[in-house]
């Protein structure tokens, strides 16, 4: 089961160019910054999405590793990361996704024509069809 609090390790790497940071319990985590706190707000974010799809996968989320385990060296910083994943988790599932689609040249013109905004037209339709008004 997903808990709705994380809290990982993160070493950020202070560099002249700016920060990069990394989780060492999400290999493939690498989110950067230029200010300390747009590291903060970057690590936060590339988390909760890294365990968000993690989530979605139905992977098992590793333990936290630590802190007393992970050593830092010269021009580097332990920082403990928190996401608070339910606030996160209703964005991601409100975020907008393209859908290609296709219908015949003389449809498209009729309703570019009508100045139809098809994604409008295209939820609305969804959503009468699937018998729901909004996220259920």
């Amino acid at each position: 089961m997903y808990k709705d609090r994380y809290i990982y390790p993160a070493i950020f790497h202070f560099a002249e160019d700016g920060i990069s940071i990394e989780f060492p319990d999400f290999p493939g985590c690498l989110p950067c910054a230029f200010s300390l706190e747009e590291a903060m707000k970057n690590a936060r974010e590339a988390m909760a999405l890294h365990l968000y799809g993690m989530e979605q996968d139905g992977e098992t989320l590793p333990e936290p590793t630590p802190i007393s385990h992970l050593q830092s060296n010269e021009h580097q910083a332990i920082v403990l990361i928190e996401v608070w994943m339910p606030p996160f988790r209703d964005e991601m599932e409100q975020r907008a996704v393209k859908k290609t689609l296709t219908i015949p040249k003389w449809l498209d013109d009729l309703a570019l024509e009508h100045q139809v905004n098809f994604s409008h037209l295209l939820q609305d339709a969804l959503k009468k069809y699937l018998g729901v008004n909004e996220k259920q």
